[in-house]
This record gives structure tokens, C-alpha cells and sequence, in this order.
């Protein structure tokens, strides 16, 4: 259960930081109206994200069977996390932008976060195989790994919305830049044991 648990604190840590289209809507939504605005942004995936979850652990589940469909899954997730490994320590900052708007933040942030590819390509990808595997071990471990993901990923961009609201430059400090290198060294890692478990499933190794 700790390695899925460990899994869902990195992803959602990362995802939560990773500047993207939500987190951008949070910051804008911030600085144009209050903090309580950004965090309702923020609150958005919890929304988005169920149908996309129940739409992959159902594509999955037929087919559970074929290890060769799944072994390829998972190395494409190890291409995805590996794609945000090297974005995050790629991560220069992030440019603070306010747009006149009126204020309408949650369903702004269920629009964007909808609109955007990554749910789809890291449920389909990523999380839908580890759930799976996480559920054929106990439930314990799949909801270890599903609660630790949106408390991080959630958690994350509501205290991004704290903090931006007294500090603008917190962006570009050398501190979540640090951070950022820091989730994406973890995140390659990860992309590794993805790779290992598709290379298993093919039986490569």
C-alpha cells in the first residue's frame, strides 16, 4: 500500500505545481478577485475528473485480460510521466497574468480543467492502470493512491492560492523552482517503474 500511496503523493504533487492551464486560472483568479476565488478553481478536478476515471477503470477492466494491450499502456504512461519529469525540471516560472473577467471561478476551473488534455491522457495512461493494479492487491491500496493524489493535487494549488495572494513573485523564487526539479527527478523515477512493469507485461524482462 506505501508504494501506491507514495505514487499518488508524487503525481498529485506534481500535477498540483506543474504550470497548465488550471494552474494558471487559479493564479489569474487570485490576483484578479480573493484567495476563496482561486481555491474554488482549484476544487474543480474533483468534479471533472469522476466520469474520465469510471470511463478508464471500465476501457480497463476489458482489457484485463490482454497483457500485451496493457503492457503498451503502461509504457506510454511512462512516456507521459517522463514528458512531465522533464517539463517540471525544464520549469522556468511562471508568468503572472490577469485577465478582466467577471468572476464565475468554479465553473471556470470545471471548463478549463475539462477542456484540457491531461486528465484524459493521464487517467487512460497512468492512473486508471495504476488503480487496477493497486485494486487487485486491496482496496486499501487503490484508495491510498486515489485520496493521496487529490489531496496533494487539490491541496497543493489551494495553498499556491494562499500564498500567491501576499507574495506575486513566489513563481519565480528560487524556491519552487528547487521544488519543481526536485518533483521531477521523482517523477522520472516513476516513469521508470512504469516502463519496467510494461516491459514485464510484453515479457520483455
Amino acid at each position: 500500500m506505501m508504494h501506491f500511496l507514495t505514487m499518488g503523493t508524487v503525481l498529485g504533487l506534481s500535477a498540483g505545481f506543474a504550470p497548465g492551464p488550471l494552474l494558471a486560472l487559479v493564479i489569474s483568479e487570485t490576483l484578479q478577485y480573493d484567495i476563496s476565488s482561486g481555491v474554488k478553481v482549484a476544487l474543480a478536478p474533483i468534479i471533472t475528473d469522476l466520469p474520465i476515471i469510471i470511463a478508464a477503470l471500465f476501457i480497463l477492466s476489458k482489457l484485463s485480460n490482454l497483457h500485451d494491450i496493457l503492457g503498451i499502456i503502461s509504457l506510454m504512461g511512462g512516456l507521459f510521466v517522463l514528458s512531465m519529469g522533464y517539463q517540471s525540471i525544464r520549469t522556468k516560472g511562471v508568468e503572472l497574468v490577469q485577465h478582466e473577467t467577471k468572476s464565475r471561478s468554479f465553473s471556470k476551473g470545471i471548463l478549463a480543467n475539462a477542456l484540457s488534455p491531461h486528465p484524459y491522457l493521464f487517467w487512460f495512461s497512468v492512473g486508471a492502470p495504476t488503480m487496477t493494479r493497486a485494486m487487485s492487491q486491496n482496496i486499501s491500496a487503490a484508495l491510498a493512491f486515489i485520496i493521496s493524489f487529490y489531496v496533494f493535487l487539490v491541496g497543493s494549488k489551494i495553498v499556491l492560492a494562499l500564498l500567491i495572494g501576499r507574495s506575486k513573485f513566489l513563481f519565480s523564487s528560487n524556491a519552487y523552482l528547487f521544488t519543481m526539479r526536485l518533483l521531477g527527478l521523482a517523477l522520472c523515477l516513476l516513469a521508470i517503474v512504469l516502463f519496467h512493469d510494461g516491459l514485464a507485461l510484453l515479457k520483455i524482462i
